[in-house]
């Protein structure tokens, strides 16, 4: 209890006490590390997925092995590969015709828990759950060695469906990963002009008409390289979409990031 007082008083006082606990970091980074060590302390982690303590985040060690890792997959499109292929390997499909996004980094696989995860973070509230695949996000984004982009985008929801559930989970996954790679996240960069009916129940060409035209570009993309943020990709019509709406208004390249490849 004392260490927990004292790190309150290093939030609060935010000067000699830091140094007392986290002397190799300095201003922002000492202030968030003392917050989180609070947290910790008054919140233990607890693995969302068994209830086991979690290791720094909501998982457990055993969970985070069990976790369906999305790696053998096209650079591109993000399909999976049945046998291992060299790193930057092309499916059939984006090698006759490649989609607008310059790449696809994808975490899982859309199996075994992750639609408990993903489902959760998107229409039942569970904000939790969004904030722990936000780290897998960056977690996976920092171990891909890939060239980061100047900011993220968040898939946006239409108005009218953002007001009815209350917040949009992309937002909500991007702002996590965005805060631990120390990148921007730009929500109003983008909006859905089209209320759209769900994508679930449709099959390709169905979903790519449904979203075609339905983003408008709000904010400066010209010239900027961009990763758009989403939870799940199925067949990749909306990120296709959103990407190209981005390129017509001068984005010099979008990437897509996604949280599980159906």
């Amino acid at each position: 209890m004392s260490r927990c007082l004292a790190v309150m008083t290093a939030v609060r006082e935010g000067h000699d006490t830091h140094h007392q606990f986290f002397g190799g970091l300095a201003g922002a980074d000492a202030r968030l590390a003392a917050e989180r060590l609070l947290l910790d302390l008054i919140y233990p982690p607890t693995c969302l997925l068994c209830g086991a303590p979690g290791v720094g985040q909501d998982l457990c060690l055993g969970c985070h092995s069990e976790l369906p890792y999305h790696r053998l997959a096209c650079s591109r499109c993000g399909l999976p590969f049945a046998d291992e292929m060299p790193p930057g390997r092309l499916c059939g499909r984006c090698q006759r015709r490649p989609p607008p996004f310059a790449q696809c980094l994808t975490v899982f696989s859309y199996a075994g828990p992750v639609p408990f995860l993903v489902t959760g973070a998107k229409f039942h509230g569970h904000l939790e759950a969004a904030r722990l695949l936000g780290q897998c996000l960056a977690e996976r984004v920092s171990e891909s060695g890939v060239e980061l982009p100047e900011a993220l985008v968040p898939v946006p929801l239409h108005p009218r469906r953002q007001r009815a559930r209350g917040y949009n989970q992309a937002f909500e996954i991007g702002r996590v990963a965005a805060r631990l790679l120390r990148l921007p996240i730009e929500p109003q960069l983008a909006a859905r002009i089209i209320d759209t009916p769900p994508q679930t129940m449709l099959d390709g060409r169905a979903r790519r008409r449904n979203v075609r035209r339905a983003f408008a570009v709000r904010g400066m993309a010209a010239g900027r390289h961009l990763a758009i943020v989403d939870d799940v990709m199925t067949t990749g019509s909306t990120l296709s979409e959103l990407t190209k709406a981005l390129l017509r208004s001068g984005a010099r390249r979008v990437d897509a990031w996604v949280i599980a490849r159906a």
